[in-house]
C-alpha cells in the first residue's frame, strides 16, 4: 500500500474519533433538511406532508440527486464542471433521435448515457492533458453541447413517435407516476438513484479509485508523489460523473414526457453544484458525502415545493435557495479557516 492509499484509507475509509465539529459538519445537511421539513409540515400540514406531494418532491429530485452523485465525485478531486445542464440537454436529444430512428429502448438508452461519457473523456482530456482549468473548459462547453444539441433536434424539439405512447417504452415510465400499479407508488427513476447512491458512497469509501480521489483533492502534489496517476484518475473522475449525468439525461427525457428539447435543463449545473455545497462538500476538494449531497438537492426541493404551497412567487424561493447556498459556503469557509 502506497502512502497515499495509507493516509487517504486512515483518514477517509476508517471511523476516526469525531469530536462535535465533525459530527456537526457530517449531520449538518441532514439537520438542515429536516428543519426546512418542519417549517413547512407546520405551516402547510396537509398538503406538504400528504403522500403525494412527497412521491412529487421524491420525483423532482431524481434529475437533479443523479447529477449531484457525480458532481460529488468531481467537487471532492477538486474540480468542477459547469456543463451539466447542457448534457443533460445533449444525451436527452440523442435519446429523442435515437427513439426517432427507430432504435429500440435499451439502445437509445445506452447511447444518451455513452453520449454523456464521452463529454466527460473530453473533459478529463483537456484538464489532465492540456493543464486547462475546469471552470474554463466546462464553461465554453456550455457552448458548445448547447449548440450540439440545438444541431442534432434541428434548432427543434424532437417528440417521441406517435405510435411509442407512455405505456409502451420504459423510458417514459421512469419518473412518471403510476397509480395502477401498487410497486410503482415511487417511481422506478427514484428506486435507481437508491441504488446509484449505494454504488457511489462504495466507490468513494472502499476502492482505491475512490481514496485517490479524495488525495487529489486534499494535496494534488502530494498525491503525484505518492505514486497517483493524476492524468488518469481525472479523466475518469470525468467520465464517471458525466456518465451519472447521462442516466440523470434518461430521468429527464421521462419527466418532460419523452422528448428531447436541446433548450431544456438551463441553469441545472447550478442547482448540482448547489446541493452538493449545501451537502457540506467543499469547493477546495477533500471533503464531500453522497448522503450529504442527497440531503442537499432534497432540501432544495423541499424548499422549492414549500414556497409553492405557501404562494409565494418564483423570486422568494430563489432569493432562499440562494441565501441557503451562501451560508453552506460561509460556514464551509470559517471550518477551514479554524481547521487549517
Amino acid at each position: 500500500m502506497t502512502t497515499v492509499d495509507y493516509q487517504a484509507s486512515s483518514r477517509f475509509t476508517l471511523l476516526p474519533r469525531l469530536n462535535w465539529r465533525e459530527w456537526l459538519r457530517r449531520l449538518g445537511p441532514l439537520v438542515g433538511l429536516i428543519f426546512v421539513f418542519g417549517v413547512f409540515s407546520a405551516l402547510r400540514p396537509a398538503t406538504f406532508l400528504g403522500p403525494f406531494n412527497l412521491r412529487i418532491m421524491l420525483l423532482q429530485t431524481a434529475v437533479v440527486g443523479t447529477a449531484a452523485l457525480g458532481m460529488t465525485i468531481i467537487i471532492i478531486s477538486g474540480g468542477i464542471d459547469l456543463s451539466v445542464g447542457s448534457n443533460v440537454a445533449l444525451c436527452s436529444v440523442v435519446i429523442a433521435y435515437l427513439i426517432n430512428a427507430g432504435a429500440p429502448p435499451v439502445l437509445a438508452a445506452l447511447g444518451g448515457i455513452a453520449t454523456g461519457v464521452l463529454v466527460g473523456a473530453v473533459i478529463g482530456l483537456l484538464v489532465s492533458g492540456m493543464k486547462l482549468s475546469p471552470f474554463i473548459v466546462t464553461l465554453g462547453l456550455m457552448g458548445v453541447l448547447r449548440g450540439t444539441a440545438k444541431w442534432v433536434a434541428d434548432n427543434g424539439v424532437l417528440y417521441a413517435p406517435p405510435e411509442l405512447h407512455l405505456g409502451d417504452q420504459w423510458i417514459g415510465r421512469l419518473l412518471q407516476l403510476d397509480t395502477t400499479h401498487w410497486w410503482m407508488v415511487i417511481p422506478p427513476g427514484v428506486w435507481i438513484l437508491a441504488v446509484l447512491a449505494v454504488l457511489v458512497a462504495g466507490l468513494l469509501r472502499y476502492t482505491k479509485f475512490g481514496r485517490h480521489v479524495f488525495a487529489i483533492g486534499s494535496n494534488e502534489q502530494t498525491a503525484r508523489l505518492c505514486g497517483v496517476r493524476i492524468g488518469l484518475t481525472k479523466v475518469l473522475i470525468y467520465m464517471v460523473a458525466a456518465g451519472l449525468v447521462g442516466i440523470a439525461a434518461l430521468f429527464h427525457y421521462s419527466k418532460v414526457s419523452s422528448q428531447g428539447d436541446p433548450t431544456s435543463a438551463l441553469g441545472m449545473e447550478l442547482d448540482v453544484i448547489a446541493a452538493v455545497v449545501i451537502g457540506g462538500a467543499s469547493l477546495t476538494g477533500g471533503e464531500g458525502t453522497v448522503l450529504g449531497s442527497l440531503a442537499g438537492a432534497l432540501m432544495m426541493t423541499a424548499v422549492g415545493n414549500g414556497c409553492q404551497k405557501m404562494g409565494y412567487p418564483t423570486f422568494v424561493q430563489e432569493i432562499v435557495t440562494g441565501a441557503i447556498i451562501v451560508i453552506a459556503a460561509a460556514l464551509d469557509r470559517l471550518r477551514q479557516q479554524k481547521t487549517g
